[in-house]
């Protein structure tokens, strides 16, 4: 069992116990998801990168930090659940599209989307 199953049983067992599953279509998750990424972008705003940076060097920051990416990680684990998603697979199939995307002698260093990488100016 990987550490995604496991995760996911333990996260079900949580959400069964309380009888949560009536609100959990594939629509209120996705939408779910998206405001826990929301709340992860509000610990960014109004900072500077050095602020930024800075996020996890203190307690009550790194916690909010660890909860909100935790919060997205668990609807993206029910996301996948009820979506027949085999969340680890799916990412290790990705990581071969896009390294067939983005080749390594044309994108190393570059910030230009794969649509762009022929004709995008690098430096090294």
């Amino acid at each position: 069992m990987n550490d995604f199953a496991g995760l996911t049983a333990a996260l079900l067992e949580f959400r069964d116990a309380r009888d949560w599953r009536q609100f959990h279509s594939l629509r209120n998750l996705i939408t779910s998801l998206n405001l826990e990424a929301a709340e992860l972008l509000e610990l960014t705003q109004w900072k500077s990168d050095a602020e930024i940076d800075a996020l996890p060097a203190e307690a009550k920051t790194a916690e909010a930090l660890r909860d909100e990416c935790a919060d997205i990680l668990l609807y993206l684990l029910l996301i996948a659940d009820t979506a027949g998603i085999d969340l680890a697979e799916a990412a290790r199939a990705k990581l071969l599209k896009n390294a067939a995307k983005y080749p390594v002698d044309q994108a190393y260093g570059s910030r230009a989307k794969y649509t762009e990488l022929g004709t995008a100016t690098k430096s090294r």
